[in-house]
């Protein structure tokens, strides 16, 4: 059955989030090597990555520092110039051939309004903040093919992370596409969620010659 509608999710996939992070580590006083490290070993471990900031700071109050970051005019922003060199691209590209896109990911308000502040070459703009469901819950996908108005069949869904983007993509009956970047791709490569794929890719510059050309 042809693909109609390709959702992405954000973090990873489509933005680098090294900037974000590394606001983090300096807001908190902790050397990079030492956030990341954590970061990497929570990752491993299949834990919530906000766990990172329990770890480093114990006992940390992390909707206060968020607070005191914003007060301080250091808040958490998307920008453009944090999208991956391919995703913008990827996104135009996809539009010419047809396809209707959209961006669904676990991201906070803020981030939902900042993408929607960019004019993207994108139709849906939605986060698990806005939903008030967060992947892999089978209702986070749900809520996608009910934004579309499409059947599941007809959607792809692109992520980095085999246990929130693959293996529940797939388990809802969409076409689970698998981007092998970022951390997690690198540590969930090998694992049973990641088999689920039905496509992998190494970039996004990939993707529309590997939509176009596979038989689902």
């Amino acid at each position: 059955m042809a693909i109609e509608v390709v959702f992405f999710d954000v973090g990873e996939t489509l933005v680098d989030e090294t900037r974000l992070w590394a606001g983090w580590a300096e807001w908190l006083g902790v050397p990079l090597l030492t956030f990341f490290g954590v970061l990497g070993g929570v990752i491993a471990r299949g834990e919530h990555h906000r766990r990172v900031f329990e770890i480093v700071r114990p006992g940390i109050d992390l909707v206060r520092e968020q607070a005191a970051r914003q007060a301080a005019g250091q808040a958490v922003v998307l920008e453009p110039r944090d999208f991956y060199p391919d995703a913008l691209a990827c996104l135009a590209a996809l539009r010419r051939r047809g396809y209707r896109v959209g961006l669904a990911g676990n991201q906070p308000a803020e981030a939902e309004q900042a993408l929607r502040a960019m004019n993207l070459p994108v139709e849906y703009v939605a986060s698990s903040a806005g939903w008030g469901i967060e992947k892999p819950a089978p209702e986070f996908f749900a809520r996608m093919a009910a934004l579309a108005g499409a059947p599941p069949e007809r959607i792809a869904y692109v992520g980095d992370r085999a246990d929130n983007d693959v293996a529940p993509a797939a388990a809802a009956g969409m076409l689970a596409v698998f981007l092998l970047r970022g951390p997690w791709a690198c540590l969930q490569a090998g694992s049973p969620a990641a088999a689920r794929a039905h496509l992998r890719i190494s970039t996004l510059a990939e993707l529309p010659e590997a939509l176009a050309s596979f038989e689902y």
